[in-house]
């Protein structure tokens, strides 16, 4: 199986859902891996029907074997009061078998998130995702100050991860400021990726104690 960067989110109104692309899109221009989108399906405290394992359109639901078989996770959510959305905490409580197995372990990750505010809870929110991620022994990357764009953003962007302001509220539409650097997230971690994938190939040297 091909190497891929898995982008998993979660969106109901279309911001954090045009931040996964631009991440993917990042991630694809490294050109080392090829670029999973999913997303997971809504979540409600009484289950009126069952939805279909294909949603009607936008990306497909992510299945735990997308999670275990990634080379790096991109995890994007809605701001629900300075916390990730339902939906996607339902999904990560339920993988648990993959942190038994050691699946995830050494393996880049990074985040991304929306909110209708500029100050609505984003950095809380990215780490409240990074969480879990360290949980299951992941690797976290996140933008660096000499991404220039962070210095002079004046809507979404953070060190902790890509971010976009839903202002005025419902507004799916990214800046230029939030396209660049959700790419570079991508970017990078791709380039992590690829980095681990050649440091794990390498033989190992006599009495070098790898």
């Amino acid at each position: 199986m091909d190497p891929y960067i898995l982008v998993l989110y979660y969106s109901r109104s279309g911001g954090t859902a045009n931040l996964a692309r631009h991440v993917a899109r990042g991630a694809q221009a490294h050109g080392g891996f090829a670029v999973r989108v999913r997303t997971v399906p809504p979540v409600a405290t009484e289950v009126e029907r069952t939805l279909p394992p294909v949603p009607d359109d936008g990306a497909v639901y992510c299945t735990r074997d997308d999670l275990a078989g990634c080379s790096g996770l991109a995890l994007g959510s809605p701001t629900r009061f300075g916390n990730m959305a339902a939906p996607l905490k339902h999904f990560l409580d339920g993988t648990g078998d993959l942190w038994l197995a050691h699946a995830l372990v050494g393996r880049p990750a990074a985040v991304f998130c929306s909110s209708a505010s500029l100050h609505g809870g984003q950095e809380s929110t990215l780490l409240s995702m990074l969480l879990p991620l360290l949980h299951h022994g992941m690797l976290l990357v996140g933008l660096p100050y000499s991404e220039s764009r962070l210095n002079s953003t004046r809507t979404g962007g953070s060190p902790y991860g890509a971010s976009h302001v839903a202002s005025p509220p419902g507004n799916a539409t990214l800046s230029a400021d939030e396209s660049a650097l959700a790419e570079s997230l991508g970017r990078r971690l791709a380039g992590v990726a690829h980095a681990l994938r050649i440091a794990e190939a390498m033989p190992t040297a006599p009495g070098s104690g790898r």
